[in-house]
């Protein structure tokens, strides 16, 4: 059962839509469009990682792939950051689809 997510990248103004989609799953979401201070430490230990790798920048993904390496957090790399991107990675990790 996944309860908490942690979304890396994606666009500014869709972060409370991002937020949304994961409590209609049941999810918590944190999340991170943009790398700020201290980055690795407000990770936390969710448990599903989801980065979308076209708004994502390169420091940003090398520092969830240590993170969820020492962790062993499973972690979704997506092109897209759309809606319907973030709502399939939900729908194959938890089975349940809206």
């Amino acid at each position: 059962m996944i309860s908490s997510i942690v979304i890396v990248g994606g666009n500014d103004r869709m972060a409370t839509r991002y937020k949304d989609i994961c409590n209609m799953w049941g999810c918590k979401a944190k999340v991170f469009t943009q790398m700020p201070a201290d980055f690795d430490n407000k990770l936390g230990s969710p448990d599903l990682m989801v980065v979308f790798t076209n708004t994502c920048s390169h420091k940003m993904l090398s520092t969830v792939n240590r993170h969820s390496q020492k962790l062993d957090i499973p972690v979704e790399r997506v092109h897209s950051a759309g809606v319907s991107a973030l709502k399939d990675v939900l729908t194959r990790t938890t089975g349940v689809s809206y």
